[in-house]
């Protein structure tokens, strides 16, 4: 059985993904159509899909956050949001993903109306039917966009519906003159309801927007985090020299929640091969692999973690690492964790590996 195939059936762990990143280009048709949307580029269905995907092939983090309009557009009533979060879930399911955090932001979908908890309850709604049956554990992240000043209001909004499915609470958007610290009210007020956060930093700004995040904003996960490699020297040896900051995050084993094929879309790096998630997953940071959008970049954990393998050879064995990595990181109750890492993960990957060995399937 080949490399391909064994990644197809593991099972997978996702920290950092957007709901309105993740929509099926024939559901967005289908909701412009029936909701009265009519700026998109074309009603083809493939003609679409390849639009979302050449938009976001533009090497600039607002050029690609530009394609979000018509997702977002066609996302502003109940039933078109629970249909989405109901078919993101069963498009996860499908991917062999068992636990997954998507974040979506509240304040982006009430155009036509909706109030901020009716819009986190329809996402719970089609969360809770796409998982229904399946093995994925679902939960939602309530992001604040970093160029509003909602995000207090916001973070009051992800902590009243903590015990109905959203786990914690991040910010997004356009990172660079945004910093972290525009929204500490938001932050402090998390960490006084002891709740959960995750902050956008350092995918397209450097250290200074990380730093912020976690020593400023108590950030407990770091969103792409990627530009960590600022800090972080390597010598023609291929021997590593880590920065005060780097050193923190390692030490205090931050979660890095990052997405390879973004990375290529926004302009952070060149190729998967030039990525730097091989030499952070060498010096044993705390690394995770996720999706972003998968629309718009068209991707999938099956295809981030099949990229992963033919650019540095990696097999079973590290993408286990990544996932346990990722269970550890999660927000959900540790019980939780510990059930889906010793009940699910370690013996699927386990079985998966010794098909291997014995080359059958």
């Amino acid at each position: 059985m080949t490399t391909a195939d064994l990644i197809r059936r593991a099972p997978k762990a996702l920290l950092h993904d957007h709901l309105d990143g993740g929509l099926r280009p024939a559901t967005v048709i289908e909701l412009a159509q029936e909701f009265g949307y009519d700026d998109l580029p074309t009603t083809d269905a493939d003609e679409l899909a390849k639009w979302f995907n050449r938009g976001a092939k533009r090497n600039d983090l607002v050029l690609y956050l530009e394609t979000f309009a018509h997702t977002v557009g066609v996302m502003q009533h109940r039933d078109a949001i629970e249909r989405v979060a109901f078919e993101c879930a069963q498009d996860l399911a499908a991917d062999g993903v068992v636990y997954a955090e998507v974040r979506f932001a509240p304040e982006l979908h009430i155009e036509a109306g909706l109030k901020l908890d009716e819009v986190v309850s329809a996402v719970l709604d089609g969360f809770r039917r796409g998982s229904a049956n399946t093995d994925l554990t679902i939960y939602g992240l309530c992001s604040a966009m970093r160029q509003a000043a909602r995000s207090l209001e916001i973070a009051e909004v992800a902590v009243r519906h903590r015990d109905e499915g959203v786990v914690g609470f991040d910010i997004a958007g356009p990172e660079a003159g945004f910093p972290p610290t525009r929204h500490l009210d938001a932050f402090q007020y998390i960490k006084r309801e002891n709740f959960h956060s995750t902050i956008h930093a350092g995918e397209a700004f450097g250290p200074p927007s990380i730093w912020e995040a976690v020593q400023f904003c108590g950030a407990e996960r770091l969103g792409h985090g990627v530009r960590l490699v600022d800090d972080i020297t390597v010598g023609s040896d291929g021997d590593a020299t880590l920065g005060q900051l780097a050193n923190y995050v390692r030490d205090g084993r931050i979660p890095l929640e990052i997405c390879p094929t973004s990375n290529v879309n926004t302009g952070v790096v060149g190729s998967i091969a030039d990525h730097p998630i091989g030499l952070l997953r060498r010096l044993q940071f705390r690394v995770t692999v996720n999706t972003d959008n998968r629309l718009m970049s068209d991707t999938s954990m099956t295809n981030e973690m099949e990229q992963l393998s033919d650019a540095f050879g990696w097999d079973l064995h590290d993408f286990q690492w990544l996932t346990v990595n990722a269970m550890k990181s999660a927000f959900a109750p540790f019980p939780e964790r510990l059930k889906l890492i010793n009940g699910i993960i370690k013996p699927r990957y386990s079985m998966l590996q010794s098909e291997q060995a014995l080359g059958v399937g």
